[in-house]
């Protein structure tokens, strides 16, 4: 122990602060500012800052979170406290490794202890001691071993709390990433809400100034009649000159295709006799969709036209094959919705010699024909007013009005409220112009429901004609069924 001497009270004395005197003058009134740094040596600021004001403050703090924010996501927390809580598994698993193998120490020191205790008592001498020195060596590591175990368990402990630190921690962090996804939800929802917003205003404002628009334009066009009426009334001679050589315009233009027709069919007749010897026959008709063609006798050589045989074809050009038309042996025939683009001829034979007779042109479609019948097609069942002409072959006497329904499955016909026949689309079904008759050939059609029955129909018009013939085998060709007429052997697609 050290021992107090008397001098201690002058010891202290010398060792005590001096007093410092009333005249010393110090560098500042305030208290020093400094920091303490790196192997505890003391940093002065600068003296000479400026004091900043709050404004910068928040500004500068303001930057520096939004900076934290780019660096450090909250997914990005989460999965650092995710990467964290593994890594204190991984320690929990190290720790019990460890206390396993302390265990393992434990047992092997005991053993150790146990065989140099018996050993002990079997020597003497030098040896005794070396004995001696082992089992003191042996006890210390148990010491030693002892306290490392007590380390491994507060470490253990330590790791423990790490582990459900990080794991609450991470749990906080899910927390807060669905709080951040379900304000980002409402926050989108919010903003489309808007954007609905901002486009009906929009569409609103749209609609509005078209309507403007479009009344403005109108009261401009019935300004610009009104300023044209004004005009005519001050200008009446002028415009009666305008309308009359407008009207002799027309009737020149008139004359001019009339002639242009009649040049037209010269020609024609001069290429037949240059090419082949004199016609006694000519065909006499428009080649189009709704008209009928007429063979007639061209001179006065030619015989009579039933005595004669005729038969009716169809090819689509020039030097293609010739399809023969089932039942068209009559003078006169009516192009069927089939012969549109394509060629017709007659031949003719009389007096053992054959006469081939040509359309200039291929059959030309009907105008409009083709968007009425789209507008049927949408239609599910279409009625036509027809007259029975011929039933199962022989002529039927009453002229009274029935009902042709075209329907998407079937076709029926009925008068008033007795249905007369009705068929489903099939094979056995036939449906074409009438190949023969008179001038209204091309409002008559025939129609074989199934194999005999057989009706000849009148239409009111060839427009009804021919939309039900092309409905019919619209309908036809979605069920998969040709329907065509008697041994008609192209395929028509409708």
């Amino acid at each position: 122990m050290t021992k107090v001497g008397r001098d201690f009270s002058y010891t202290m004395q010398s060792l005590a602060v001096p007093p410092v005197s009333a005249d010393v003058m110090f560098a500042s009134t305030r208290f020093p500012n400094y920091k303490i740094g790196a192997n505890d040596k003391i940093m002065y600021g600068n003296e000479d800052q400026k004091l900043v004001s709050m404004k910068e403050v928040i500004a500068k703090e303001t930057a520096q979170l939004l900076e934290q924010q780019k660096r450090l996501s909250v997914r990005d927390l989460a999965s650092k406290f995710e990467k964290g809580l593994a890594a204190a598994a991984k320690l929990s698993d190290e720790a019990k490794l460890r206390d396993v193998t302390c265990l393992e120490k434990h047992v092997l020191l005991k053993k150790l202890r146990d065989a140099l205790e018996s050993l002990r008592g079997r020597v003497v001498g030098k040896n005794m001691d070396d004995v001696e020195d082992a089992i003191a060596m042996v006890e210390a590591l148990a010491v030693q071993l002892t306290q490392r175990e007590g380390e491994l368990i507060q470490e253990k402990a330590e790791v423990k709390k790490l582990a459900n630190f990080l794991k609450q921690a991470s749990e906080d962090a899910k927390k807060l990433v669905d709080e951040e996804r379900s304000l980002a939800r409402s926050e989108i929802e919010n903003a489309r809400a808007a954007v609905q917003r901002v486009e009906e205003a929009l569409q609103e404002q749209e609609r509005n100034s078209k309507a403007s628009g479009t009344q403005d334009l109108e009261e401009l066009m019935k300004e610009v009649q009104e300023a044209r009426r004004i005009k005519m009334l001050h200008q009446p001679s002028k415009v009666m000159d305008m309308e009359h050589e407008l009207q002799a315009l027309r009737i020149q233009l008139a004359e001019k295709s009339k002639r242009s027709i009649e040049l037209q069919k010269e020609l024609a007749i001069s290429r037949r006799v240059e090419e082949s010897t004199s016609y006694l026959f000519e065909l006499n008709g428009t080649p189009a969709l709704g008209s009928y063609l007429q063979i007639q006798p061209s001179s006065n050589k030619a015989s009579q036209l039933s005595q004669s045989s005729i038969q009716w074809y169809r090819f689509t050009s020039e030097g293609g094959n010739r399809d023969i038309i089932s039942g068209a042996t009559k003078s006169i025939y009516a192009p069927e919705p089939s012969d549109v683009g394509r060629i017709l001829q007659v031949d003719v034979v009389s007096d053992g010699q054959t006469i081939t007779l040509t359309t200039s042109d291929p059959i030309e479609p009907a105008a409009g024909l083709g968007n009425y019948v789209e507008a049927l097609v949408r239609r599910h069942d279409t009625e036509f007013n027809v007259v029975i002409i011929q039933m199962n072959g022989v002529d039927h006497p009453s002229e009274s009005i029935h009902v042709l329904h075209v329907g998407k499955m079937r076709m029926k016909l009925c008068k008033g409220k007795t249905t007369v026949a009705k068929e489903y689309y099939s094979p056995s079904m036939q449906l074409c112009g009438v190949r023969g008759g008179g001038n209204a050939a091309a409002q008559a059609s025939f129609w074989q429901p199934k194999i005999g029955v057989s009706f000849v129909m009148g239409f009111e018009s060839e427009r009804e004609r021919n939309a039900a013939i092309m409905l019919a085998r619209r309908f036809a060709f979605d069920c998969n069924i040709n329907l065509a007429g008697p041994d008609d052997t192209a395929a028509q697609k409708p």
